[in-house]
């Protein structure tokens, strides 16, 4: 039906949990920071981290003012947190704190039922398959590779790479420009019926929207081209191929 299938991520292909908010998550980061050489609180890493995460999105805006939807580069934000106790960190130790911080507050990550075999299916069928997340490469490269689904895609476009997010319209064209794609020719799939449904829409795009555990409240009216309301992954075959 299709010649190009692109996916969201979490909540679509991939079930998780994390959660920022848990103090121990802060306590364990600022652990991890003081093996380094930088002492904070847990109270106070929170509080600085929040801080700086603002600031890079700030600096993002001003230099993107043609993006609607932004994202950051959040190795920024754990290497400015070194720095601010005059730490100089290289980039491997920087890389393994964010991959710290994020295995520190993930309770779970588990495909959905039949995604591995769905993937494989598009592709045996001649399609080419694609991501296209918001996310933080620092966060999911190691994820895709823990769920065991990277080398099944054709490209991968992820928002922190980009700067820019779902559901802006300038997202989708960076993956349709960067492999040449046709939008008639391609659908995108996803949970959210904002990011992934408006968002596709938005760029000429049929649309798959899947309602999961963790989508936002259920939308009927997201304009949609196929609609799964009950969170059953295993369909997703039947309207694809």
């Amino acid at each position: 039906m299709y010649k190009n299938y692109m996916f969201d991520l979490y909540g679509t292909l991939a079930d998780i949990h994390t959660d920022e908010w848990d103090i121990s998550l802060w306590k364990k980061t600022a652990g991890f920071y003081a093996k380094n050489g930088a002492e904070y609180s847990a109270e106070e890493l929170q509080k600085t981290y929040s801080r700086y995460v603002d600031d890079e999105k700030k600096v993002i805006y001003a230099a993107h003012p043609e993006y609607k939807y932004i994202d950051i580069k959040i190795e920024k934000v754990f290497r400015r947190l070194y720095e601010n106790k005059n730490v100089k960190p290289d980039d491997q130790t920087v890389l393994d704190t964010a991959m710290f911080f994020r295995r520190s507050s993930r309770e779970y990550i588990r495909l959905y039922d039949g995604i591995a075999d769905l993937l494989d299916s598009l592709k045996k069928s001649g399609g080419n398959v694609y991501l296209l997340t918001n996310a933080q490469r620092a966060f999911t490269w190691d994820e895709l590779e823990l769920l065991g689904i990277r080398e099944k895609f054709d490209g991968i476009v992820i928002s922190s790479d980009e700067e820019c997010s779902k559901p802006d319209t300038h997202f989708f064209n960076i993956l349709l420009d960067r492999y040449s794609l046709d939008p008639k020719e391609t659908i995108m799939v996803g949970n959210d019926p904002n990011a992934d449904i408006r968002g596709g829409i938005s760029a000429g795009l049929d649309t798959l929207y899947i309602h999961t555990n963790i989508s936002p409240e259920i939308d009927k009216n997201s304009g949609a081209t196929y609609f799964i309301p009950n969170g059953d992954t295993l369909k997703m075959k039947d309207y694809l191929l």
